[in-house]
């Protein structure tokens, strides 16, 4: 009885409140606050609008809930700095799974500032505030004690939610990698909706008013495509008539695919056949048939989006403008963002933390260029940062560039999701390769976690016998039982009729080790790619290697695999360091690429001399696929291992996924992470899925000394934004994360996020002289551990 009573007397002093200002943000650099009223009307509105196309009810009741919490006392004063600590998104959260049974929005809700968590009957039942009343999880107070209060503020000051006639998260799915993407989609549509209300407050001029950033432009497909038409129909013709042919029959292919319904497809074609080209076709004419708003190109290595990007901009950027294609492509970002769930007091961020939620990417344009780590690390976040991109999927055309990249722990799980973002949310997603993975053999893990299952049409019949015009090379395989010492590769490399030659190693330490013996050789014409290098030192080295071919002048190029998939080189003559088969066949496409030789070109395949084989390959799955490689060699012999043989990958993948499936299952990955998705623990799902074992960091690097003292200048000055980032971009060398003690951190200068704060991702270098301009690009002394990836 005396609770009731206590609870009537809340709300009595509620409706007495009813008239007060009660506020979302305090004032901006012009001097004007944020209402809450016009802060969850602006992103009620601008959620619904983002989830249009799949759930704009659940959406705007999202964001109408989000801030709920700020209607209570104790936040109004923690604005005034008189209170800390403060909880203000359990309430919304409670009250979307109260009153409106919505699983996705309250779980959105309660994201919002922690990151999603977890789905589970119990997690979603801890929001009662009863409970967190007496025992707050994260040690933080309630912004009221009763919810009662907060709901009758906020119907005095805007009209309430309504309740939503379907919800995105149903009973049918629940417990799958589908149901989670439905709550990462939703969840996307509110934070950005958020961030993008919250940073038009805090980016307002003198006068106080909010400044929005001006929304992307849109697609135009029609017009893009008779545009890619004529610059296709202007290049210029240097390859020989069976490679054209081979180009033309894949470009034809796509186009009558392209009228196809949405939906899940291959694309298996090899190297030199123009993929890059043929594939935008198909994406542009394909978003015409079906009305779809944006293309999204996925790209393993951060060289294929340099040179795809510059393609892309080459062709549409002069008749749609700067903004229409976007490049997103950084190591750092979907991992560190947001990292602590220690009780610290976020509910009222400060302009450090602010500016780095801020400064996260919204892929607010109709074509988009980014890596896979990005956008699949992404796809399985939990963090707000990561997620608020994901919205803009929907209704999109997905293309997967070299997708055998993909790690076979995580193909499953992947699978499954992109199953369901193309049969929920109107996408079409393709996946494109020489090599195309035996995907087809996973069916029924997809279907344990996903239930759409993997069912892809392929664009290219193998009717068309693409692989057989694109015989163009002849490889010449090593004796696995005499391994090739680096100084008779060198020798070798040396000899004048290896005047034209590209040789590409594993490692950055073995290109830096090979060079060195090169130039103790006198060999002239040396050259260097890899990630050392910044984008804009690459696209220089890149360009002069081509005319150098082109004119018929000598060039002995020494590059990482980052050379290897999507880079437009011919060679004559190509060394590839033993390793996974995909990437031997990825090295043979940069050899006679335009058949143009009287005969075919050769491709050298060497087994290195290494002491140590365990530091013979990158980390990771790069070693159990060379392991793979050597398998079939000795079982099939040189006369069996033909690159141009679709059957050979066949074979190839299947024995992969056979292997690095039981060494999962060994290990437990594989089924932690299927239980952690059907736990529905977005947390944990998150740290578990990783393309890469390691977070990176960006590394402004003196490759252009005005560029690099005028971008070092500009932010020492301010504080880091989103133009400056754009500028950077083609000065910074993304490294992944070093060690804690190592000696290059006394070389990085951290960039100033707001009063106080430094950012954890974005660094000055601050040695110009450890940047070689002329060859190796980055190489930091004492620091032997970066060069091995």
């Amino acid at each position: 009885m005396d609770r009731d009573k206590s609870r009537k007397d809340d709300v009595t002093a509620a409706a007495r409140q009813a008239r007060r200002s009660f506020l979302a943000h305090s004032a901006n650099k012009g001097g004007k606050v944020d209402l809450l009223a016009d802060h969850l009307t602006g992103v009620a509105r601008r959620a619904a609008e983002h989830a249009g196309s799949f759930a704009a009810a659940e959406a705007h009741l999202a964001g109408l809930l989000h801030d709920l919490g700020k209607y209570g006392d104790r936040f109004q004063r923690r604005l005034q700095g008189q209170e800390a600590g403060i909880d203000h998104w359990s309430a919304g959260a409670w009250v979307a799974i109260r009153q409106y049974r919505s699983v996705a929005a309250a779980m959105a809700v309660e994201g919002h500032h922690l990151g999603l968590r977890t789905a589970s009957k119990g997690a979603l039942a801890d929001l009662n505030p009863e409970r967190l009343l007496k025992n707050h999880p994260l040690s933080l107070r309630l912004s009221a004690d009763n919810t009662d209060v907060l709901l009758e503020r906020m119907r005095r000051d805007i009209e309430g939610p309504a309740q939503p006639a379907t919800s995105l998260y149903g009973p049918a799915i629940q417990e799958s990698a589908a149901a989670m993407l439905d709550i990462r989609m939703l969840f996307s549509a509110l934070v950005d909706a958020d961030f993008l209300e919250t940073e038009a407050h805090f980016e307002a001029g003198q006068d106080g008013q909010k400044v929005y950033r001006p929304a992307g432009p849109e697609l135009k497909p029609s017009e893009a495509l008779s545009v890619l038409a004529d610059y296709v129909a202007g290049l210029p013709r240097h390859s020989s008539e069976e490679v054209a042919r081979l180009r033309n029959d894949l470009a034809t292919a796509c186009r009558d695919a392209a009228g196809l319904g949405v939906g899940l497809f291959t694309l298996s074609a090899p190297t030199g056949s123009g993929k890059t080209l043929a594939m935008l076709a198909f994406a542009l004419r394909h978003a015409f048939e079906h009305g779809l708003r944006r293309v999204v190109v996925v790209i393993p290595y951060l060289s294929i989006i340099e040179q795809t990007a510059r393609k892309y901009c080459e062709v549409l950027g002069e008749r749609f403008g700067e903004h229409y294609i976007l490049e997103h492509h950084s190591l750092a970002g979907t991992r560190t963002e947001g990292a602590r769930d220690d009780g610290a007091d976020q509910d009222n961020e400060d302009q450090a933390r602010r500016t780095a939620r801020l400064l996260s990417e919204n892929w607010d344009a109709p074509v988009i260029l980014t890596t896979s780590v990005q956008f699949l690390e992404s796809l399985f976040a939990n963090r707000p940062a990561a997620c608020r991109k994901l919205h803009r999927l929907a209704q999109s055309v997905i293309l997967f560039d070299e997708v055998q990249t993909l790690p076979p722990q995580l193909a499953p799980a992947t699978l499954a999701t992109l199953a369901h973002l193309s049969q929920r949310y109107g996408s079409t997603v393709v996946f494109a390769t020489a090599t195309q993975p035996a995907f087809p053999c996973l069916e029924k893990e997809v279907c344990a976690l996903g239930g759409h299952g993997w069912r892809p049409q392929e664009i290219a019949s193998p009717a068309m016998d693409l692989f057989l015009l694109a015989k163009r090379t002849h490889v010449l395989w090593p004796d696995l039982k005499k391994p090739t010492p680096w100084d008779e590769i060198a020798d070798q490399l040396a000899r004048p009729e290896c005047e034209r030659v590209l040789c590409i190693v594993n490692l950055k330490r073995h290109a830096q080790t090979l060079l060195k013996m090169l130039k103790d050789r006198g060999a002239e014409s040396l050259f260097h790619l890899s990630t050392s290098m910044c984008p804009a030192h690459r696209v220089a080295r890149l360009a002069e290697i081509r005319q150098r071919l082109d004119e018929g002048r000598p060039c002995r190029l020494v590059a990482t695999q980052c050379v290897e998939a999507g880079v437009d080189v011919d060679f004559p003559i190509v060394y590839r360091a033993f390793g996974p088969l995909e990437a031997i066949a990825q090295a043979a496409g940069r050899c006679n690429r335009n058949g143009n030789l009287p005969q075919r070109g050769e491709v050298h395949v060497f087994l290195p001399d290494e002491s140590d084989e365990t530091r013979a390959y990158p980390p990771g799955i790069y070693g159990q696929a060379a392991g793979v490689t050597r398998i079939l060699l000795q079982a099939r012999g040189p006369a069996g291992m033909d690159i141009d043989d679709p059957n050979l990958f066949e074979k190839y993948y299947r024995t992969f996924y056979d292997l690095t499936r039981a060494a999962s299952i060994k290990q437990g990955k594989a089924r932690k992470l299927a239980e952690a998705i059907r736990d529905q623990d977005f947390a944990e799902v998150a740290r578990l899925y990783r393309l890469i074992p390691k977070n990176g960091i960006n590394v402004l690097v003196p490759y252009d000394p005005v560029a690099y003292h005028e971008l070092a200048e500009q932010v020492r000055a301010a504080v880091l934004n989103g133009k400056w980032i754009k500028r950077a971009q083609p000065h910074v060398v993304s490294l992944f994360r070093p060690n804690e003690g190592l000696p290059i951190w006394t070389y990085l200068e951290s960039v100033c996020l707001g009063r106080h704060d430094w950012s954890d991702e974005w660094f000055i270098y601050l040695k110009e002289e450890h940047y070689d301009r002329q060859l190796m690009g980055l190489v930091p002394p004492e620091s032997q551990e970066l060069l091995s990836d």
